[in-house]
């Protein structure tokens, strides 16, 4: 058979776009062999073009058991390590029949570090020890042109810096999730004889501190009373307005005194300042701004914002989400991408204004990341109807792309400084006076404008309304997936690509629920089980360095070796300790998991007796599910309503906005709706229910 040069990629997406991109009629033959597709492409020579499923290898124990500590382990194809991969075993083998005739041998998995294993391992054992001979595509886009170009001037050899941070980095997550998970389902297991899945990890366990931490300041707040006076001023005919020189008036008296002295009184502007600044462009995206960006502006959560912009990446509409640039080279040829935007008549109009500029010349930020640059559009138009997720995220990043290389904002500020009988209010006003980069960030750039009229110093101005009014400090707020993600990047704990997932994780485990994260007593309990027992686990700074000596890894200037033997320098004391005191653990976790079960099953308090809660329950005798008031077994109250019998049952911990009875959240194979348990609530009344 004539030999031919075999591409390894990462998913099957992207083994079609290189194929049909390198094949010189761009209409590569799909085959299958045992059910799995590949590619034969034809150019100067032939190629077939493979893809992987993401991580084709994995890590497991050596050892048989669910015990620990486990410090020695292997690498095996995933089929070995996990039931649910059994795919993967007919995956490795096709590879390997594939790898017999090649002799050349290219990785174009996606270039970054899991990229980088994926690949690695995939060439060291399903291809037979081709690592060393492999030569490396790195692209950032899937577009024809940077293919073609990469796959004419790939790079001579793979990153084996990026390989062997990238092996460093899962070995040591491994040994911190497998060792310290199994402490805790063991001690749980053998107080109450159920398996639950608990787990923590590197950096699981100080992403939850911060949880903690927060949801305890705001326990421990002890909220401080003041009070703020303000005042509405009329201006010609409009009315304005206008804030006490005190943010904070530390007495009722003091307020009131105000309040009594400026009533029905007239002002006279004693000050006018005014400010006109610029506003520079904002900073490209990288996968951090972009992931806060939409859910500021969506609600997406960071996890779904990823996956979002890996499809348009694999749809080759926008270059590659996971980095950390802030910066966009000349190389992606700023020009060829605005007169492809430039078709699409929704961004007709400022394309060509960008285009009619003599020079293009983005405003980047200090971030860099030497394997891709910022997130950009590639300017290819969908060739299918996009989903409205993908639409928005694919305008959001194409109105930042244009946004970045528009002119600075001209905005001014003004002051207006009034004094009535001896005090002194403020008025603020605030204009755009040239638009310049926000005009192409529409409707994504936000900005509400108080244009004050013109006025003089000793100028009379009357007061329509003079009031004060209570308040107290308030606590911090809790943290939100995005100001999560920021706190996470902020204390370099994590990496680009495994935050989202990480937050994600919390939330299935159940250690934190809501939009709004507060921490459930199961988290509560994990975590102080972990400070109490072995601090070091969740130690952000310990994390931060692992951090820091894995990215030396990457640059050459640490050992694997090393590293590994910190980790489990740092492991074996923590887990004797966790072994010692298995029972107390146990004890511990059992409880918190029942309260956790309690509480999950909790809808609120029962609006007929007002003293029990109604929870969600199940019948000995039929099995099925219903609402349920805690005083029945009191025998104070016989409270208890029906509930669908298939689909998902949850408490959304708020109460109906038509009659104040708490509800639940009912899904059955469609988008949920709220479900009030009141018969006599208005909204059935409405809808003709009974």
């Amino acid at each position: 058979m004539n030999k031919y040069t075999l591409i390894i990629t990462e998913k099957p997406d992207a083994a079609l776009r290189i194929a049909t991109a390198l094949d010189e009629k761009e209409r590569p033959q799909k085959m299958y062999d045992s059910g799995m597709p590949y590619y034969i492409a034809n150019r100067d020579r032939k190629i077939v073009v493979v893809p992987a499923l993401g991580h084709l290898y994995t890590i497991t124990s050596e050892q048989k058991g669910r015990g620990y500590p486990i410090f020695n382990y292997k690498w095996v194809p995933r089929n070995l390590a996990e039931r649910k991969a059994a795919r993967i075993r007919t995956w490795v083998q096709t590879i390997a029949n594939l790898a017999k005739d090649a002799d050349v041998f290219i990785d174009a998995c996606d270039y970054d570090v899991e990229g980088c294993i994926i690949g690695y391992f995939i060439l060291k054992y399903a291809c037979d020890d081709k690592e060393q001979v492999s030569k490396r595509m790195k692209f950032s886009t899937l577009t024809k042109q940077e293919i073609e170009n990469s796959y004419e001037r790939p790079l001579p050899h793979l990153d084996f810096g990026l390989v062997e941070a990238g092996r460093t980095r899962h070995e040591v997550d491994w040994l911190y999730g497998i060792n310290l998970s199994r402490a805790l389902m063991t001690a749980t297991k053998n107080a109450s004889g159920k398996h639950t899945i608990l787990s923590t990890g590197r950096v699981q366990g100080p992403t939850l501190k911060f949880l903690v931490e927060r949801e305890e300041a705001i326990g421990t707040f002890v909220p401080i009373p003041y009070w703020k006076a303000k005042a509405f001023v009329e201006i010609g005919r409009q009315v304005f307005e206008a804030k006490y020189e005190k943010e904070e008036i530390g007495n009722k008296k003091e307020a009131e005194a105000i309040v009594s002295a400026c009533r029905d009184k007239n002002g006279q502007v004693d000050e006018i300042t005014v400010r006109e600044f610029l506003q520079p462009p904002p900073f490209p995206f990288n996968l951090g701004t972009l992931q806060n960006e939409a859910y500021n502006l969506f609600r997406y959560s960071p996890r779904r914002t990823l996956g979002i912009a890996q499809q348009l990446y694999l749809n080759a509409l926008i270059s590659y989400p996971r980095t950390d640039s802030q910066k966009l080279p000349t190389s992606i040829e700023y020009r060829t991408i605005f007169q492809n935007l430039s078709r699409a008549g929704e961004y007709r109009k400022h394309a060509s204004e960008l285009l009619a500029r003599q020079t293009l010349r983005p405003n980047e930020g200090r971030k860099d990341d030497p394997a891709h640059p910022a997130i950009y559009p590639t300017g290819n138009l969908p060739d299918r109807t996009l989903g409205t997720s993908e639409r928005k995220i694919l305008d959001l990043v194409v109105r930042r792309f244009m946004a970045v290389f528009g002119e600075p904002a001209a905005k001014q500020s003004m002051k207006v400084t009034a004094k009535v009988d001896g005090h002194t209010f403020n008025i603020h006003g605030n204009q755009v006076l040239s638009d310049g980069w926000m005009r192409y960030y529409e409707p994504y750039a936000r900005f509400e404008e108080t244009i004050l009229p013109p006025l003089q110093e000793g100028q009379t101005v009357r007061l329509k309304e003079v009031s004060s009014e209570d308040r107290f400090t308030e606590p911090p707020p809790r943290y939100n997936p995005s100001s999560l993600l920021r706190e996470m990047d902020e204390r370099g704990i994590g990496t680009k690509a495994t935050r989202a997932e990480i937050i994600q994780t919390l939330n299935d485990r159940g250690y934190v629920k809501g939009e709004r994260m507060s921490v459930t007593s199961l988290g509560f309990e994990v975590f102080h089980v972990l400070e109490t027992h072995c601090p070091v686990v969740v130690s952000t700074s310990l994390t931060r360095d692992l951090e820091a000596r894995m990215m030396k890894i990457q640059e050459n200037k640490e050992r694997r070796e090393e590293v590994l033997a910190e980790v489990s320098r740092i492991l074996k004391p923590a887990l004797e300790v966790l072994k010692q005191n298995e029972r107390t653990i146990g004890q511990r976790l059992t409880t918190a998991l029942q309260r956790a079960s309690f509480e999950e099953r909790t809808i609120g308090a029962c609006p007929v007796c007002n003293s029990g809660q109604l929870i969600i329950n199940y019948s000995k005798k039929t099995g099925k599910r219903f609402v349920g008031c805690t005083n029945y077994f009191k025998g104070v109250c016989r409270t208890s309503f029906p509930l669908p019998q298939k689909g998902i049952v949850k408490p959304t911990g708020k109460r109906c906005p038509m009659c104040g009875w708490p509800t639940v959240e009912a899904r059955i194979r469609r988008r949920p709706w709220l479900l009030c348990f009141n018969t006599g609530c208005p909204s059935k009344a409405r809808s003709g229910q009974k």
